[in-house]
């Protein structure tokens, strides 16, 4: 299992990378992992609105589907359209094959995500 340094997690197995105000978030290698196969992504449209916790996406494999939960709240701003195209990539490239990014509503929801560290502690 694959940990990025330089990212924040959630207990649902999603990353995410704070830029400014902006965050991207995928799914962690654990995550994929677990899922196998990925073949279908669906994704929110940009504008949608997110809390905390509220379900985003789903990701289907050849054996489980699984909700995507927001990490932190915001506005989907862009949606990466290569993974709904090409769903493997999240397998091949989880730390790369971001899902969606958002426009920051509360930022002080940052401050409550893991870091590495703790994640590797509780993705085994």
């Amino acid at each position: 299992m694959v940990v990025e340094k330089g990212l924040l997690y959630s207990e649902d197995h999603e990353w995410v990378k704070v830029e400014g105000d902006k965050a991207y978030i995928g799914v962690t290698d654990h995550a994929q992992d677990s899922l196998g196969s990925i073949v279908y992504v669906e994704l929110p449209d940009v504008d949608d609105e997110f809390s905390k916790g509220d379900n985003f996406g789903v990701l289907e494999s050849v054996k489980a589907a699984s909700d995507c939960y927001m990490p932190v709240s915001g506005k989907v701003i862009e949606i990466n359209e290569d993974i709904v195209d090409n769903p493997a990539s999240v397998n091949k490239a989880p730390y790369e094959s971001w899902m969606i990014c958002v426009e920051l509503t509360d930022a002080s929801e940052i401050d409550g995500l893991l870091s590495p560290e703790d994640y590797e502690k509780i993705a085994k």
